[in-house]
């Protein structure tokens, strides 16, 4: 059967020959991913040598390497091979081989040189996955360092090529034209993304209905799956209903085969994102989108993922709608509105942008490199993922304080395991505890084996949901099928796991023996950066070592444990995260694993609850205090903490004022602001706020609650703020007092802004002509002329100018009011009294 891809392939190899990269630009269903290889095992400058070909999905590598070898005339194994996970048919006479991101990852850290090996295909780069991309990096940096005969092809069904071709040295582009037929796109009238399995559901009785051939359901995940295959198996009863197919990455290969072989009769395949591009399913004619997938997200500030159900791109979502197009015209059904597609991202962001980089970190470190920048990159690692990447593993032993590997780094590199659990089954077989962590560490890397269907609530009190988890598997080993109503097939695919990391740790077999303190160690290994500690005694509020809160959620059957690791922990927008999974942990198991994550912390601080100074001694691990006890604080720390207690009650407005120190404040200020550059201190709210434990700290010896600080003469520390001249002259040019014409000594008062003012009775400034002066003469006093009760009669600076032109009104107005007061026709020759007219007349 002739394909599209086979037309350029004449013109692929001849191009491959003469330069050592190729990139190739083919459409889904062109034919790259089987006719490529073939074809270059006939390429005489090949001769002897193989094809590495990496395939991203295990499922589409094993169906790949069956389909090239039939198309051989061969079993899988002998010219055409493959290797995945828990699978391996490659011969002596194999020379394509073609293997999953991991494999080939280890096959590089294992073989730099790649001996034996001519070409190396990267098939499906579109998907930018963290492994491809460094796959990618390390390929070419053998290549223009170690191996310049090697060749390196790229293929994609819709990579934009140019930066790609760039990276590989300008590398040749070909592209070849696909093979499609039209499809009739059909809109929803609302976006049902929040229902997608109930209205995939609904969408499949419609276009059972409307059209013919198999259907292609996509769905964001496993759940969502379930549920709709449920809804569907419900609904279409009868041996003459379709049959329906779930497909995704953890299903066992048969029922993976199930989804992707023609059947008997129409089909719908309820599938993941893994039939986007990678898969070929004959007889679909017709695709359902729910125009959601799952999308691991790392956030470095917190150091945790979020799997989050996303929209997918405008990409994706061409990519989907084409898998109806293959064999004829087709339809898609797209659970959104045609408003909402031209709002998606052109694009998904490529995975090195967004998830965890603890992994690639060892990698690198593995490979010899500490940069990243030494490497060639399509898109370079985020430094703040990457440094929390390398904190991580410091932790994890991987390694040392300079960034180097360490030898239990090394052993770590050699495992196919997320590099926390690497160092979980290292240190458990130190402890004999092989066996066991073995079982948790499957349990961890794989889809969960409770069912969803079991809320926490439904189970009882436990110490520890990974023990529980630990203890299903062991009784659904030893036959009981129905225990804890677990996931049978996500047993099944646990358990394939745990005895390869057996066969790797060289473990005993399993024993079905499990205890909570040792399932608690054992993730504190792995998660040394998630132990929490509970914010208070019967609270779902937890604080982790990194200093993030968190929270248990429903779905966790621990409960009100003073110390847990938080192993699955979702990281909150802008709040706390959610704690799904947790284990309990002693303090004693903290305290002995992690002496050198400790610190002894003395702390002297203000309690607000006590209105006192506290002092204590406290054990920290990371942001967490384990133990406390109190001690003794030197009159120093007191004073310090008393100090950061006011600031923190309110600063300046919590001391001791007295009308004393406020008018003491205000007089240097006048000044300040009269005397502009000529070294006055700042004494404003805002500026001993700022400088607080400078000037009062000293202050406070023998000062240890607020009660004490009521008995602080606060003008003692603010006279210290000014040198002996400025003392001199604050007296003299802002002096607190006038004395006026008539002997009284009168305050006067220092606005925040402007000059001073003197409230005084008229009566007793007979006769007096100058307005008073401050500041050397420089600043007149603004007169607050008074009446005998002491109310408002006139503002003024210019006391002439009242007697002259004021007082006479004044006096008519006010003479009947007061009559007991003088108010002498000619107030410049009237003695000037504060008393009335008989008390004078007494005096005489």
């Amino acid at each position: 059967m002739s394909l599209p891809v086979d037309e350029i392939i004449p013109s692929f190899l001849t191009t491959l020959r003469n330069n050592p990269a190729v990139v190739l630009q083919a459409p889904p269903g062109a034919g790259k991913t089987t006719r490529i290889p073939l074809a270059l095992l006939a390429a005489e400058w090949l001769a002897g040598r193989k094809i590495v070909m990496l395939e991203p999905r295990r499922l589409a590598a094993t169906n790949a390497a069956r389909w090239m070898a039939s198309c051989l005339g061969e079993e899988v194994g002998r010219t055409v091979g493959y290797q995945i996970r828990f699978d391996r048919k490659i011969g002596a006479t194999t020379r394509v081989e073609v293997v999953t991101e991991g494999i080939l990852t280890r096959r590089l850290q294992h073989d730099p040189l790649l001996e034996g090996v001519g070409v190396v295909i990267l098939d499906e780069f579109h998907e930018r996955s963290l492994q491809a991309d460094l796959a990618l990096a390390l390929c070419r940096d053998i290549q223009t360092g170690l191996r310049d005969d090697l060749k390196l092809v790229v293929m994609s069904a819709t990579l934009d090529t140019e930066p790609v071709a760039a990276l590989l040295g300008n590398a040749p582009v070909l592209a070849c034209a696909g093979r499609s037929f039209p499809v009739d796109i059909r809109y929803g009238e609302r976006d049902e993304g929040g229902e997608s399995a109930e209205a995939a559901a609904r969408t499949v009785h419609r276009a059972l209905r409307e059209t013919t051939g198999d259907l292609l359901i996509f769905l964001p995940g496993t759940r969502e799956i379930r549920r709709c295959e449920r809804l569907l198996e419900q609904s279409l009863p009868g041996s003459g209903s379709p049959l329906i197919v779930p497909l995704y990455g953890d299903l066992p290969f048969s029922a993976q085969e199930r989804a992707i072989l023609p059947a008997d009769r129409r089909k719908v395949v309820l599938a993941t994102n893994i039939a986007e591009t990678s898969l070929t399913i004959e007889g679909v004619t017709v695709v359902i989108d729910s125009g959601w997938s799952r999308q691991l997200r790392f956030d470095p500030a917190s150091g945790i993922e979020r799997l989050v159900t996303a929209r997918v791109s405008a990409a994706s979502a061409d990519q989907r709608a084409g898998r109806a197009g293959r064999l004829g015209p087709g339809t898609c059904y797209r659970l959104w509105t045609e408003h909402q597609q031209r709002s998606l991202l052109p694009a998904t962001a490529p995975e090195i942008l967004a998830t965890d980089l603890a992994p690639l970190v060892l990698e690198l470190a593995a490979w010899g490199i500490s940069d990243p920048a030494q490497l060639p990159w399509l898109d370079p690692p985020p430094v703040s993922a990457m440094a929390e990447g390398g904190r991580l593993l410091q932790l994890l032993e991987a390694l040392d304080e300079k960034g180097r590997l360490t030898p239990h780094g090394k052993e770590m590199a050699t495992f196919p395991l997320h590099p926390r659990l690497a160092h979980l089954l290292l240190k458990a077989r130190e402890r004999n505890l092989g066996s066991p962590a073995c079982d948790l560490a499957a349990i961890l890397s794989e889809r969960d084996i409770l069912r969803r269907a079991s809320p926490a609530g439904g189970r009882e009190k436990s110490p520890s949901d990974l023990l529980d988890r630990c203890q299903l598997l062991a009784g659904w080993r030893a036959g009981n099928r129905h225990v804890g109503q677990v996931d049978v097939q996500s047993c099944q695919v646990v358990e394939r796991v745990a005895r390869q990391q057996r066969k790797l740790l060289n473990a005993e077999p399993p024993t079905g023996s499990f205890d909570a303190e040792s399932v608690g160690l054992m993730l504190a290994w792995a998660f040394p950066d998630r132990i929490a500690r509970q914010r208070a005694p019967g609270s779902d509020r937890y604080l982790l070592v990194n200093g993030k809160g968190a929270r248990l959620s429903d779905r966790s059957a621990v409960h009100d444990e003073p110390l847990l690791v938080a192993v699955n922990c979702e990281g909150g927008d802008g709040g706390d995260g959610v704690i799904h999974l947790a284990s309990a942990l002693r303090m004693e198991v903290v305290q002995r694993e992690f002496p050198s994550m400790l610190s002894r912390k003395r702390v002297v601080e203000w309690d607000d609850r006590q209105g006192r100074v506290i002092a204590v001694e406290e054990e920290r691990f990371g942001a967490l205090c384990l133990e406390s006890r109190p001690v003794k604080p030197a009159p120093d720390e007191v004073q310090s903490a008393f100090v950061r207690g006011l600031l923190r009650k309110g600063g300046v407005s919590a001391l001791p004022w007295t009308p004393a120190a406020r008018e003491f404040q205000s007089r240097v200020m006048f000044l300040a602001r009269e005397y502009d550059g000529e070294g006055w201190p700042d004494l404003s709210d805002d500026a001993l706020r700022d400088s607080l434990p400078e000037w009062l700290e000293r202050w406070l010896g023998g000062i240890k609650s607020m009660g004490d600080l009521a008995r602080l003469d606060l003008l003692s520390p603010l006279r210290g703020l000014l040198d002996r001249e400025q003392a001199r002259r604050l007296d003299v040019e802002a002096p607190p007092d006038i004395i006026v014409p008539s002997g009284s000594r009168i305050r006067l008062h220092y606005p925040a802004d402007g000059p001073p003012v003197l409230a005084v009775k008229l009566q007793e400034l007979f006769g007096l002509a100058a307005t008073p002066l401050v500041a050397r003469g420089r600043v007149p006093v603004v007169l607050h002329l008074l009446s005998p009760a002491g109310r408002p009669i006139q503002v003024t600076r210019d006391l002439r100018n009242f007697w002259d032109v004021v007082y006479p009104e004044v006096k008519k107005e006010l003479k009947g009011r007061y009559p007991k007061h003088p108010w002498p026709d000619d107030p410049w020759n009237a003695a000037p009294t504060r008393h009335t007219k008989k008390r004078l007349e007494g005096k005489r």
